[in-house]
């Protein structure tokens, strides 16, 4: 079977599509055509319709890969005909009815709503979501957070496409907002295909060659 060209990516909750520089690099040397999805995280409906657009205007097949709440996105947009296969990247995987709060057992240092909106504790933000990368850019990503909205939290899946499209699961073994085991749990129940990465939350940003080599396993 011929490599899958296309590859979408999909941003969780508090950062922008920005955070896939270092991937989009990697795919890109590698020949791949990377498409980044800039998920405005108002609602799951939303970002889902948002996913779609893009998956709506490739010229075929693609790996839909999501990062932490971009795995819920995913879970939901990746019924999309052109999608041949999933990834995600310390995400979240839920079942029928399941969304990122019902999947999220101890709470990170998410601040109460603002207006709606969620955002997470800045004099905590390096250590909960970024501790492997420089002070300098986990600060920076603390203090341009892209507000996460209640109802994207709350937002539950109808019919995750892991049940018939196949899967691969990144499992960041230094986690602190998504715990390593509530991952894995995830990626069995869902039947991915597993590698474990020494990493944050923002693995993605930290180790954007092994986060790619993933993905191009599940393009091959």
């Amino acid at each position: 079977m011929a490599t899958i060209g296309n590859i979408v990516l999909v941003n969780g909750g508090f950062v922008g599509g920005s955070g896939w520089r270092g991937v989009h690099q990697e795919l890109t040397r590698a020949g791949l055509r990377v498409h980044i999805v800039q998920n405005p995280t108002l609602s799951l409906e939303d970002d889902v319709a948002v996913t779609r657009r893009v998956l709506d205007g490739l010229d075929g097949p693609a790996v839909l890969v999501g990062h932490s709440y971009g795995g819920v996105v995913i879970s939901e947009a990746g019924a999309h005909p052109n999608v041949t296969s999933l990834v995600y990247i310390a995400a979240f995987a839920p079942d029928q009815g399941e969304s990122a709060d019902t999947l999220t057992a101890a709470p990170p240092p998410i601040l109460p709503p603002r207006e709606g909106f969620l955002f997470l504790d800045r004099d905590r933000f390096a250590a909960s979501y970024a501790a492997d990368l420089p002070a300098h850019v986990a600060a920076f990503m603390a203090d341009s957070q892209v507000p996460w909205g209640v109802d994207a939290l709350g937002g539950s899946v109808t019919e995750p496409a892991w049940r018939y499209k196949p899967s691969w699961y990144l499992v960041a073994t230094e986690d602190r907002m998504i715990p390593p085991p509530a991952q894995c749990m995830m990626a069995e129940r869902a039947g991915a295909k597993v590698v474990e990465v020494i990493g944050s939350h923002a693995v993605h940003i930290s180790q954007p060659a092994a986060v790619a080599d993933l993905i191009r396993e599940a393009a091959a």
